[in-house]
C-alpha cells in the first residue's frame, strides 16, 4: 500500500482591519456621535439603540453620522444601513438630500384606524401643516382601541384629530408620555421571579414544572392549540 504524505500548507495570518474598509468617516460626525454615545461599551447588539440616539438628537440619520457610528461600532456600513432603513421610523438621509422637517406627524392606517376615519386624517393633516410639519402614514402603533391614532414626534394621540394635532404642534409636545410603572428592584421584592429562581436553585425539578403548565389548560393561539405543556 502507498502511503501519500500529505504538507500542510503554511497560510498567512489575516491582518485583521482596525476599522471596516468603506468610506472614510468625517472627523466631526464621528465626534458628534461619539458624544452621544458616551461611555456606553461599543456593542453591536446596541446598534438599535445608539440609531434612536442619533434620530432623536438630529431628527434624522445622516449619511456622515452612519458611516461614524458603523467605525465606532466596527460594523460594515451595509449593517448598519440595512437595519437604519428597516424600521419606519428611521429617516435615513442620504448625501444631497435634505432632511426632514423637525416634527413629524404619523398617523396610524392599519384597519382600526381606518375604519375610525384614520385616511381622511391623513389628508386633512396634509392640507393643514405641510411642508412646515411632515405628516406621514404610519402601520400599527398598537392603540387600536384609541383609534384613530397619531404620533406626533414621539407623543402619541388618542381618538385623533386635526384640532388635537395641531394642538400637540403648536406646544411642541414630542416626547412620549411615561406611565406609571414597577422598575425591576421594586418587583422582584414583591416576589417578582421567585418561580424562576426556584427553577434555576433546582427547587422545582423539569417533570413539576411541566405537569404545571399541562394541568393549566394553557393552549397556544397559532390557530392549532397545542397544549403548553405539551410544547
Amino acid at each position: 500500500m502507498t502511503v501519500i504524505p500529505i504538507v500542510e500548507a503554511h497560510r498567512a495570518k489575516r491582518k485583521v482591519r482596525p476599522q471596516p474598509k468603506g468610506r472614510v468617516a468625517d472627523p466631526q460626525a464621528v465626534a458628534e456621535v461619539r458624544a452621544l454615545l458616551g461611555a456606553a461599551p461599543r456593542r453591536r447588539d446596541e446598534l438599535i439603540e445608539f440609531l434612536h440616539r442619533i434620530q432623536d438628537s438630529y431628527g434624522s440619520l445622516s449619511a456622515a453620522h452612519l458611516v461614524a457610528l458603523a467605525q465606532e461600532l466596527k460594523l460594515a456600513m451595509t449593517e448598519v444601513y440595512e437595519v437604519a432603513t428597516f424600521y419606519h421610523h428611521f429617516d435615513v438621509v442620504k448625501e444631497g438630500e435634505q432632511a426632514p422637517p423637525r416634527i413629524t406627524v404619523r398617523v396610524c392606517e392599519t384597519l382600526s384606524c381606518a375604519l375610525a376615519g384614520g385616511e381622511q386624517l391623513i389628508e386633512t393633516a396634509k392640507r393643514t401643516f405641510c411642508p412646515d410639519v411632515r405628516v406621514l402614514p404610519a402601520p400599527c402603533i398598537g392603540r387600536c382601541e384609541h383609534a384613530p391614532a397619531a404620533v406626533v414626534g414621539r407623543h402619541t394621540i388618542d381618538q385623533a384629530n386635526v384640532e388635537k394635532l395641531s394642538a400637540a404642534v403648536a406646544a411642541n409636545v414630542t416626547e412620549a408620555d411615561v406611565e406609571p410603572y414597577v422598575d425591576y428592584a421594586a418587583y422582584r421584592a414583591a416576589g417578582g421571579y421567585r418561580l424562576l429562581r426556584e427553577c434555576v436553585d433546582g427547587k422545582r425539578n423539569d417533570d413539576d414544572v411541566i405537569a404545571t403548565l399541562e394541568n393549566s389548560a394553557l393552549r397556544g393561539l397559532g390557530g392549532a392549540g397545542f397544549p403548553a405543556g405539551r410544547k
